[in-house]
């Protein structure tokens, strides 16, 4: 039904995202929503904010689907529960992706994690000058902030950047047989 929406609707439900996350971002000028799942509405996404910045964070498919699955989500990543389901559906995202880029292009930015991994600063002035801001070297250190953290990742926020996560799949490859077979051609 999203094509039968008028302009004035589209910048409406824009208004009301808005207004909906000001509790999460105060009075900060900018402001991050990086649900994992996100992917699925970018565009929607770009029909009510039309001025966002979309960043695909992506990973290498055997590090990302494993770190998913090994972690307990509290809701909403039940796909992360099984080998097969977590495989396709990083599969899934990938295709979605591409049709994105094909639709809207240069609409996402992609940002390759190992990419960070090999030159953080680089890939931090990549990504801020994309969203039009200055660099600060509070980005490179990042894991020295005092504020809350409140996601599944709060633990590494407060380490500087490392490859820790990377291959840790590895020791564990004899029996994820079921993942690599849903991942198909992105192993």
């Amino acid at each position: 039904m999203l094509h039968d929406l008028s302009g004035e609707q589209l910048s409406t439900f824009g208004e009301q995202y808005i207004e909906n996350t000001r509790i999460h971002r105060q009075d900060a000028p900018f402001f991050i929503d990086k649900m994992p799942n996100n992917f699925r509405h970018i565009g929607l996404i770009h029909l009510i904010l039309p001025n966002a910045t979309i960043i695909d964070a992506r990973r290498a498919p055997m590090d990302c689907c494993f770190s998913g699955f090994k972690q307990l989500f509290a809701e909403g990543q039940e796909f992360t529960y099984g080998l097969t389901e977590v495989g396709r559906y990083y599969a899934d995202y990938v295709e979605l992706m591409d049709h994105w880029d094909t639709v809207l292009p240069g609409k996402v930015l992609r940002v390759q994690h190992e990419d960070v991994l090999d030159d953080p600063e680089g890939q931090i002035r990549r990504l801020l000058n994309h969203c039009g801001l200055p660099f600060e070297e509070a980005c490179v250190n990042f894991h020295q902030t005092d504020r809350a953290v409140r996601t599944a990742s709060s633990e590494q926020v407060r380490k500087p950047i490392n490859r820790s996560g990377q291959g840790a799949w590895e020791p564990f490859d004899p029996w994820l047989g079921e993942l690599r077979e849903a991942l198909g051609d992105l192993v």
